[in-house]
């Protein structure tokens, strides 16, 4: 069965009303494109989009886009060599691009949180799931260290940011993927849910990262982890991969992650 461009967006988007200004768009390609492969990322980096033509597949799902802006806007870039060079890459491939960024935060559970609670083998300890956050009770000998470093072993990932005591024990915390790890979010949870922990993607360094430190100072038992955008976001990508593989058992899906973006000396 010949499966189009169309019929992979209608899958992604059949159960979610997408709201009028969303970012989830078709950045290249057509609609009416045959599929040959699909590659689910995080983000479609130049390597990614160079081992979907090594694979074979032309379209590539990505949770973020491949222009360096939120929205898709390319009219700043026309003159730049690597826009370019990029550019010119994915449209002699043929390879279409869409991404899938709003749907896949919008369906119940959210998929990028699910995929995180699920890679971390922490589906067992949710208590709640928030639209903006999935909170955990953990055992009693959690401690803030414990816990970083079961993220980088089961996620692979060199390191993670802690504010906070490495050996306060956590009972309640909350995990927001992304760049949900700013303050109007973490701190009403941290007040009206009880937690002792925030673990987060990335967020305005002067907004979280502050409140625990005046916590820390004022003598309350407060931490925090952050993970890192991709870090908190790859597995639920993955996830997805899995799930369109199971939905389109005749297309090749594949997931290709990415190294960490920033190295740490």
């Amino acid at each position: 069965m010949k499966i189009t461009v169309q019929d992979l967006i209608h899958h992604l988007t059949a159960h979610v009303e997408l709201r009028e200004n969303t970012v989830d768009q078709l950045i290249s390609g057509s609609m009416e494109q045959l599929v040959t492969g699909v590659i689910v990322t995080f983000m479609p980096s130049q390597h990614v989009i160079e081992q979907a033509i090594h694979q074979g597949a032309n379209l590539i799902i990505a949770h973020e886009p491949p222009f360096y802006n939120h929205h898709s806007h390319t009219e700043w870039l026309t003159e730049d060599p690597v826009y370019q060079t990029k550019r010119s890459l994915i449209e002699k491939a043929g390879i279409a691009i869409y991404r899938c960024h709003d749907s896949i935060h919008q369906i119940q559970p959210d998929g990028i949180t699910e995929g995180l609670i699920q890679a971390l083998g922490w589906s067992s300890y949710v208590v709640q799931r928030k639209p903006e956050a999935d909170i955990i009770s953990f055992d009693d000998h959690m401690t803030v260290q414990r816990i970083a470093e079961h993220i980088k072993r089961t996620l692979g990932v060199e390191y993670v940011r802690i504010a906070g005591s490495l050996e306060m024990t956590c009972k309640r915390a909350a995990v927001l993927v992304g760049f949900r790890g700013n303050g109007n979010l973490t701190i009403p949870l941290l007040h009206n849910e009880t937690l002792d922990l925030i673990i987060a993607g990335e967020g305005f360094e002067w907004e979280t990262p502050e409140y625990i430190r005046d916590a820390v100072q004022q003598g309350k038992q407060k931490a925090l982890i952050m993970m890192g955008h991709a870090e908190s976001e790859a597995a639920g990508m993955k996830l997805l991969a899995a799930r369109l593989d199971q939905a389109f058992p005749r297309l090749p899906v594949h997931f290709v992650g990415e190294q960490p973006v920033y190295k740490v000396l």
